[in-house]
């Protein structure tokens, strides 16, 4: 069963200092449970069909420039269809005067109205961002996540198999830290997942034998990031002699994180062995192959092997989504 998010209008003012032209009730009591946004010209003319009241609407110039073109009862008559369906929120954008009967229709129903000196197109742009991210389908998982030359690297394993003592190493080369232990990954698109740390743990790192670290205490703000997408999986498993490893990287091989395909490296751990250096390459491997090159590729190709003509596209099954 999914569960639904919501997001506080106390936050969403914080977030973009909307003017407040009324509020039924404190902005912390109030609540916006879907992504998406709705520009309501059509209830406004009459037709009320599909209209979602849980949306933010939004009030333009074509909107309100509408309104004025209507009989005053008409005009009436479109904005009480609107606010009678309590919407989540209606916000005008550009600073335009806001018509007096809806203020009072909003006191009326009890409709949160805000206004912006945005334009309605940047205001919807940003609105939906914010929106996808706060409301995203997410799921908690045990792994570390880094930012490693621009590419967010989500490091997974067994407990105890070096994990952050490799996060801690990568923060020492210039790399930052996004979550340790929990990492709390978002689905904002269709192809996009961001990961971040719960609240209660953030910036904070455990390592055996000394304890809890707290990594922008120790390493400085520069050390340390909020959220970050996340472009490539890495697996941490202790070395199996008897198990062949990838040596080429001609294979593609990707792992499904709530229907999210990300390509995943598996890295066996040995003494000896520098994780956080293998990962930076892996990172900077990563992007090169996004852009195209492939350098298992090239090198067959300079050897004169032909590559096989079946895809190379793999599917590890590690990952169980719950």
């Amino acid at each position: 069963m999914a569960t639904n998010y919501s997001v506080s209008l106390e936050r969403i003012l914080r977030e973009f200092g909307f003017e407040t032209l009324y509020l039924p009730s404190d902005a912390s009591e109030l609540y916006v449970t879907s992504q998406d946004v709705n520009r309501p010209g059509l209830l406004l003319a009459g037709r009320d069909d599909y209209f979602d009241p849980a949306r933010v609407q939004i009030l333009g110039l074509s909107e309100l420039e509408f309104l004025k073109t209507q009989t005053p009862q008409q005009q009436n008559e479109g904005l009480e269809r609107l606010t009678s369906r309590k919407p989540a929120v209606i916000l005008i954008t550009r600073n335009l005067e806001c018509p007096d009967n809806l203020l009072t229709l909003c006191q009326k129903y009890g409709v949160p109205l805000l206004r912006t000196e945005e334009s309605t197109s940047s205001c919807m742009s940003a609105i939906i961002y914010f929106l996808g991210t706060e409301l995203a389908e997410r799921i908690t998982r045990h792994g570390v996540l880094v930012e490693v030359y621009g590419e967010g690297v989500l490091i997974v394993g067994d407990s105890g198999v070096g994990k952050s003592e490799t996060a801690i190493e990568l923060i020492k080369r210039g790399h930052r830290l996004i979550a340790d232990d929990a990492v709390e990954i978002r689905r904002v698109s269709a192809k996009s997942l961001v990961g971040s740390a719960p609240d209660n743990i953030r910036h904070f790192i455990e390592v055996r034998g000394i304890g809890i670290i707290n990594a922008r205490r120790i390493f400085g703000m520069g050390a340390v990031k909020l959220t970050e997408k996340i472009n490539l999986v890495v697996q941490l498993e202790p070395w199996d002699s008897e198990k062949v490893y990838d040596r080429m990287g001609l294979d593609n091989e990707y792992t499904t994180i709530m229907g999210v395909k990300v390509p995943v490296a598996v890295v066996p751990v040995k003494p000896g062995r520098n994780l956080a250096v293998i990962i930076e390459v892996a990172a900077m491997n990563n992007r090169q192959k996004k852009m195209g090159y492939n350098a298992a590729r090239e090198l067959l190709q300079q050897l004169g092997i032909e590559e096989e003509a079946e895809s190379h596209e793999e599917k590890t099954e590690f990952w169980q989504n719950d």
